[in-house]
């Protein structure tokens, strides 16, 4: 157990170390305006597609697809986002925060804590399902936080209507670059295959150089946004949204993941579903890790509430190193993982 909180912390204090470098460098001038506004372009439009093209690619085929697990977490994300629309529109005022908040009540850090939290708790074959769920998980993520940061804002004194929020959907950058990955990996699927049982072509045999450059900077995405956004964090800010930020923590560590692992033990007691270590394993990194560094660049793109979107990637980083701990003691305790 010990091991495993410990984990927890080393997956957890690296992000909040990088946020605080970004803090750090911006209050001693070292950094500026112009580059934190460059730097989320930056990431937005190019570090992060590449690093969800480079995830989806690798996935090892669509053959392996566990289509139970697979609907399910995508009912359970659209179950969140809809108990996160009802919070936005009960308890928050200003239009600006109300998407901020539904975006964490539903959004986890899936794409970039995910991994590494599953292969420390399920090894190998935990990585394996969390790479098949994030081919599916990802591009949910990224709709559902168009549609989440659209609805509340206004463009020119109106709100978008349907055309513009799909718009919005398929010209996002994210949800292109999963799109991609999917149509090479359906791609690879149809090729002939060599002796070896590998496919005629492949971008990491064939074209080296373009795969390497990909992976170059999908591992930029991560460190970069971080820093970016602890360039534009504000810890003053925290006390003029202290209610929002204690509602969209509570709700990203301890209520969203309640809800979406007590659902899939349910479903696995009555014999719907079935849930093995692996499963759920993917599902502690897909319920319980804190909310996407991405939503705060996404927030500050699409004009809602930058701050705040930061203070949650902070906040929830921060209590997910407790939550996440007291989620696997659990599960473990009931000899499910």
């Amino acid at each position: 157990m010990f091991a495993i909180f410990l984990y927890a912390i080393n997956a957890v204090l690296p992000i909040i170390l990088l946020i605080l470098l970004g803090y750090f460098l911006r209050q001693k001038g070292f950094v500026g305006e112009k580059f934190v506004k460059e730097g989320n372009k930056l990431v937005f439009r190019v570090a992060l597609p590449a690093m969800l093209f480079y995830n989806v690619y690798n996935v090892g085929s669509l053959g392996e697809i566990n289509w139970g697990t697979v609907w399910f977490a995508l009912g359970s994300i659209l179950l969140l986002f809809l108990l996160g629309l009802l919070m936005a529109v009960l308890f928050v005022k200003d239009k600006r925060r109300k998407g901020v908040l539904l975006q964490c009540v539903f959004r986890s850090n899936y794409a970039i804590i995910g991994v590494p939290l599953a292969e420390a708790l399920g090894g190998s074959t935990g990585v394996a399902v969390v790479a098949i769920l994030s081919a599916f998980i990802v591009p949910a993520y990224n709709a559902l936080a168009v549609v989440a940061l659209s609805i509340f804002t206004e463009e020119e004194g109106k709100r978008p209507g349907v055309k513009e929020v799909l718009r919005r959907i398929v010209t996002n950058p994210l949800i292109i670059a999963v799109a991609a990955g999917l149509l090479a990996l359906a791609i690879r699927g149809l090729l002939p295959t060599l002796a070896d049982g590998s496919p005629v072509f492949s971008l990491k045999r064939d074209l080296l150089f373009v795969y390497k450059t990909v992976e170059t900077l999908s591992r930029m995405a991560s460190p970069l946004a971080l820093i970016v956004l602890g360039g534009q964090f504000v810890f003053s800010a925290a006390g003029k949204m202290l209610r929002e930020i204690v509602l969209g923590t509570l709700w990203r560590t301890v209520l969203s993941p309640a809800i979406g692992l007590a659902l899939a033990l349910g479903l696995n007691a009555a014999g719907v579903l079935r849930f093995g270590p692996a499963e759920y394993t993917a599902l502690v990194a897909l319920f319980g890790t804190p909310v996407a560094v991405s939503s705060a660049i996404m927030a500050g793109e699409m004009g809602n509430d930058e701050q705040l979107a930061g203070q949650y990637v902070v906040w929830t980083s921060l209590a997910s190193m407790f939550t996440i701990f007291m989620y696997v003691v659990i599960l473990r305790s009931m000899g499910l993982i």
